[in-house]
This record gives C-alpha cells, structure tokens and sequence, in this order.
C-alpha cells in the first residue's frame, strides 16, 4: 500500500542552529496535537470506516502526516546539528540533548512524552471526523504560532508549507463529514 520516496514531500534546508525554534518543533511532531498523533488517529480510523470515500481521505491525508512527521524530524536535527552547549542550555534542551542527541523524539517541548491516549478513535463517523478537522485546525495554529517566532526563511518556507496542508486537510475532513451526513 505505501510507497516511498526518498525525498522530502517539501525541502528541508536549514542552514544554522535554532535551539529555540527546535523546541518548538518537537511539540509540532510529538506533542499531543502533533503529526504523529494525526497520522496515527487518521490512519487507524480508515480500517472502520464503511464509507470506502472516507476511508480513502483517510489513508490519504494518515500517509501524508508521515511525511510531515519525516520533515519536522529533519528541521528539529537541523535545528540542533551544531548548536553550541551554552545555546542547548539557555533554551532548555539539555536533558533533551543527553537523552537524544539532535534526534527527534516523541515527545513535546516541555519534555512529556507521546502517549497513544493523544489518538482519536471513538468507532463514530462523526464524531472522528469532527474531531480530524479540530486537529487540522490544531496543527495550522501550531504553524501559525512557530511561524510568529522565526524570522530565518530557512525554516519560515518549510513551515508554511506544512501549515497549507492542514488547511487542506481541514477542507477534505469537511467534504468528508458532508458525505457522511449526506
């Protein structure tokens, strides 16, 4: 069913360290509104679905929310790669750097870990499908906001990129939730 290509669904090149920016990524790819979790709750949703449509969107956008959480791992590395010990330090990712070293990891800014409790899946059309459209909504504010604190185009083109997909996203949710009210 999947297939892989091996390149960014959008380019990653940043140039200089960004401490600050890369704690600020890792809630994006693994807090509890992260991609992980879309990916995850989209992507286990689609096998309950009748609707074969819904099913379908599902798979779509589950399958494309990998490839956010495969960007946002290379912008969190990226953001760490070289940035200097007093740097990790100020910005509180010391204990993230011994632990993980410039990695990506499940878990937010704060330190708390990726739980499977942040997955949506109640077995309601509806109710999911709400739900998925109040996490595309999530993920663009959580765009927005990072986007707010940067300033280094390296990293404001990868973000917005990111946050027009959830607008998309959003809007396929609400053409799903049409079809199954319909």
């Amino acid at each position: 069913m999947f297939i892989y290509e091996k390149r960014l669904i959008f380019p990653v090149k940043i140039k200089k360290p960004d401490v600050r920016v890369a704690k600020y990524i890792a809630t994006l790819y693994g807090g509890a509104n992260g991609e992980i979790t879309a990916s995850l709750s989209y992507l286990n949703q689609r096998y309950y679905m009748d609707d074969k449509i819904v099913s379908g969107i599902l798979t779509d956008i589950g399958t494309e929310e990998l490839s956010h959480v495969e960007m946002l791992g290379a912008m969190l590395t990226a953001c760490l790669k070289n940035a200097s010990r007093d740097e990790i330090i100020k910005h509180g990712l010391d204990s993230w750097y011994v632990n993980h070293g410039t990695a990506p990891f499940l878990a937010d800014s704060d330190g708390y870990l990726w739980n499977a409790a942040y997955v949506g899946t109640t077995g309601d059309p509806i109710a999911d499908i709400t739900n998925n459209m109040a996490a595309e909504q999530k993920a663009r504010a959580g765009y927005e906001a990072v986007l707010r604190l940067t300033d280094d185009p390296d990293i404001i083109a990868p973000l917005r990129f990111l946050r027009e997909r959830e607008i998309v996203h959003f809007q396929r949710f609400g053409e799903a939730l049409n079809r199954l009210q319909g």
